[in-house]
């Protein structure tokens, strides 16, 4: 498995680092030591190896230092609670898992902490209120609302994993789209970019379809890049694995075959946006803010995988307490 040789995935647009990067390094691990998120030696580093603030700092790079500062440790939150799921006894355990999910959304809807919460809680009300500070209510509600979608996608993952599914290709990219997160730090790039992106927009069948493209170029990559993690900790969660599970071809074939997909998606993305309507000249301004922000994350996140660690420990976890 380490011999295979990744390939090449297609990528047109341009990569920029936030000038903040080396400040946003050093409060990435402040804050997560902070709120005592890595368990041990082993989780810190995982987390440092990881390179969250490098993804943070590609996918961001125009936000000033104190939103980036809060995607990043988003980010961060995310990426620790998402290893909880994929290698704890957690990942096996949906009744659980959907209790930590209810307890963290009652926090972000603004729940007082209570002694029996564990860190992550504590870290997910620090957010809160730091984003309620800089980002206004109704936007929060919205960005809420799509961790939620990614909780549920958790769960149902957990769902698989304790009865033995292997998830067919499609319904395992429905949940895909959730796991992912991508919804989630799409919300957050209006934050970052300081955009105003009205329901009438945001609910557009455009604005759905931009958003459902980048969500699959970014979870194809990722599923090519984590392969050898989830086929070492014996999970079957990811595309390329199914591929190879399901249609008798070697893993090599499924990977080019996957690789083959996020290529299209990302001319297919291009092609749409060539092709937009007009909704009037103030918000082809923020549509056209927004569309970059997409580009920035795709580019960010395949550039990304030649720095981070993430995915070459595949050590169980244990959730703090």
């Amino acid at each position: 498995m380490n011999q295979l040789a990744y390939p090449n995935l297609y990528c047109p647009f341009p990569s920029h680092i936030n000038k903040h990067i080396d400040v946003l390094e050093r409060h990435a691990l402040e804050w997560v030591l902070r709120f005592n998120l890595l368990a041990n030696e082993s989780s810190y580093q995982r987390f440092c190896k990881s390179k969250f603030f490098f993804l943070a700092a590609s996918a961001y790079p125009n936000c000033q230092l104190e939103e980036l500062k809060i995607a990043n440790d988003w980010l961060s939150w995310a990426f620790i609670w998402d290893d909880q799921c994929d290698l704890s006894n957690l990942g096996r355990q949906p009744d659980v898992l959907k209790d930590f999910h209810k307890r963290f959304l009652e926090i972000l809807n603004g729940a007082e902490l209570t002694s029996k919460d564990i860190p992550l809680a504590y870290a997910l009300s620090d957010l809160r209120q730091r984003i309620l500070q800089r980002g206004s209510q109704e936007w929060f509600h919205y960005f809420v609302d799509r961790y939620e979608g990614y909780f549920d996608g958790c769960v149902q993952e957990a769902v698989n994993r304790a009865q033995e599914i292997t998830p067919d290709v499609d319904s395992y990219m429905l949940i895909r789209r959730l796991t992912l997160g991508g919804y989630v730090f799409l919300a957050l790039m209006e934050f970052c970019n300081y955009l105003t992106i009205p329901d009438s927009l945001r609910n557009h069948e455009v604005m759905k379809e931009l958003k459902a493209m980048t969500i699959n170029i970014l979870a194809w990559c990722n599923d090519i890049f984590s392969v050898h993690r989830e086929m070492s900790s014996g999970d079957v969660h990811n595309l390329a694995l199914l591929i190879y599970y399901q249609q008798n071809v070697s893993l090599e074939e499924a990977i080019l075959t996957v690789s083959e997909m996020h290529d299209r998606e990302v001319h297919r993305l291009k092609d749409f946006e060539s092709s937009l309507p007009s909704f009037g000249e103030e918000l082809d301004a923020e549509l056209a803010k927004y569309i970059s922000g997409l580009h920035g994350w795709i580019s960010a996140n395949l550039i990304w995988y030649s720095h981070s660690g993430r995915y070459q420990n595949i050590d169980s976890l244990e959730l703090n307490q």
